[in-house]
């Protein structure tokens, strides 16, 4: 069926450019010691097109992750001067074959038949010092035949919030995908404003999506569906291919991951802003940064993004968006889980169910571990009435959790560092003392309990109005030490550090962001 060249890499973009001309550009080169390997270009041609990055004018690099560098098996010190050509998109690696992948989703609930990557190309993979294998991404490449219309390029805003939230989210060990270098490309691009152009250099587990089994659910094409499953329970979840049936258990353990994940967010309040089903990985990692946000004050219907206007994805309605986006990868699923389709949705609904519980688990666990006691019914009632407290008075909540052993060690530091917020509630007071007893009666010891509190509340988050101005000064200064501040804070969250105190203050009311946006 596959054996033929698909029409989807015989088209032209809107530029109007043959796909296959765009290879002429540049001359393949070395990405540092990298060896590339291409496992997901190997599927079928309907699974991708074939293209290459748009070249740049002027690059430059502005920031490289050196310790992912590393990670990744390349000597940082040699990046500038040998490998920018490759995180510009002016040359290819040798042994890369570049694609935009084709995937589907339901944006805002609507169904969209054909996304795909509309501003990015996928170098190919490689294998990491550890020995896991990882997608190189450029993103801002260039238009793709998904770019509906669109120039296919990032600005420097929307990649300096991906780069600083990715890393931070990865610092506080979440799933994410990671960012291994920010490049310049010397040209203007328009969104709110005119902004420089950039590229950021994107590695991930992998870049597959629900959206991207969606795509074929649209074309009703259950052998490429199988296709897909194979080669993704191959690279993610082998464990899943020993089952009897293979495919729901590859289910199962998105689900599982999907609902650890979300779990993981509501802890550290992080607002994705767009969980779209193509925008939500199969691996179980945080993907695509857009309007994404961590809350200051805590707000359970906090929206940021500019395009939510009913609040779809607002903080308190990511779990259930969770559950949705998984019920329409388990659709996807069903011609291949059994060809019997009440059984396949018998089966599939039954795994479903677990999300619940798992997502429960791992969230009340967590509220259980921020304010430093064991997991049980009494002290997740002392965690939620905490964050009904801080919903009345508006406290920060990364700072409310951060502080909290001060209530112990140092009462009047905690008001101040707290704004005097929760100070203000009389049922405070209640609680404060209940939990200090508890603090007191329950654990071995409370010195090793509160430092065990500060190993999993951060001190340092990627803040908006930090970010705000990290940005402003790379727009209008070309000034990226603002960049250097807040990376060093948010990759180290829990310790402290006095010279980066000020970065883990919430934002003076004239300094609130209320909405962030896609950048796209």
């Amino acid at each position: 069926m596959y054996s033929r060249r698909d029409a989807l890499a015989m088209e032209t973009d809107h530029t109007g450019i043959d796909t296959s001309e765009r290879h002429k550009y540049s001359e393949p080169k070395h990405l540092g010691n990298l060896n590339f390997d291409n496992t997901y270009s190997r599927l079928p041609e309907i699974f991708f097109q074939e293209i290459a990055p748009k070249p740049v004018s002027n690059p430059k690099l502005v920031r490289l992750n050196t310790n992912l560098a590393k990670e990744l098996g390349m000597d940082p010190s040699t990046v500038e001067t040998r490998d920018l050509d490759i995180l510009a998109g002016n040359a290819a690696p040798l042994e890369s074959k570049q694609i935009a992948m084709v995937y589907a989703g339901h944006q805002f609930g609507n169904w969209v038949p054909r996304l795909g990557d509309g501003r990015a190309v996928l170098l190919g993979e490689v294998i990491d010092t550890s020995g896991a294998r990882r997608d190189i991404q450029l993103k801002g490449s260039g238009p793709t035949l998904f770019s509906r219309m669109g120039d296919g390029r990032a600005s420097v805003g929307p990649v300096i919030r991906e780069y600083l939230v990715s890393e931070g989210m990865a610092a506080l060990q979440i799933p994410t995908t990671r960012s291994l270098a920010i490049v310049t490309t010397g040209e203007l691009i328009a969104r709110e404003r005119m902004e420089p152009g950039a590229i950021l250099t994107r590695v991930a587990s992998s870049h597959i999506r629900v959206g991207t089994f969606q795509y074929f659910y649209g074309q009703r094409d259950d052998e490429a569906i199988r296709l897909l499953a194979d080669y993704s329970i191959n690279r993610h979840y082998p464990n899943a291919g020993e089952n009897s049936n293979p495919y729901v258990e590859f289910l199962r353990s998105v689900v599982e991951k999907t609902a650890e994940l979300i779990s993981s967010w509501m802890l550290v309040g992080f607002i994705h802003g767009v969980m779209n089903t193509d925008n939500s990985s199969i691996a179980g990692e945080t993907i695509d940064y857009g309007p994404c946000a961590f809350m200051d004050a805590f707000d359970a219907n906090k929206v940021f993004s500019s395009i939510d206007t009913g609040g779809r994805y607002a903080y308190n309605q990511q779990p259930a968006i969770g559950l949705w986006n998984l019920s329409r990868f388990a659709e996807t699923l069903l011609g291949i889980i059994d060809s019997d389709k009440e059984q396949a949705t018998a089966k599939a609904r039954e795994v479903l169910e677990t999300y619940w519980q798992t997502f429960e688990e791992h969230f009340h666990f967590g509220l259980c571990q921020k304010i430093g006691l064991e997991h049980n019914e009494e002290n997740l009632s002392l965690a939620f009435q905490l964050l009904d407290f801080m919903s009345e008075t508006k406290a920060d909540f990364t700072n409310t959790f951060r502080n909290l052993p001060k209530l112990i060690t140092a009462p009047e530091a905690f008001n101040a560092e707290t704004d005097n917020k929760l100070k203000l509630s009389d049922k405070f007071s209640d609680w404060s003392a209940k939990w200090t007893a508890k603090i007191a009666g329950e654990v071995k010891s409370v010195d090793e309990a509160l430092g065990n509190m500060n190993k999993i509340n951060p001190l340092f988050i990627p803040r908006n109005h930090q970010i705000q101005r990290v940005i402003d000064f790379a727009i209008e200064a070309e000034d990226y030490e603002p960049l250097e501040q807040i990376f060093s804070a948010v990759t180290n969250p829990f310790g402290e550090n006095p010279q980066l105190k000020h970065l883990s203050e919430p934002p003076k009311p004239e300094e609130e962001i209320k909405q962030t946006f896609c950048g796209t």
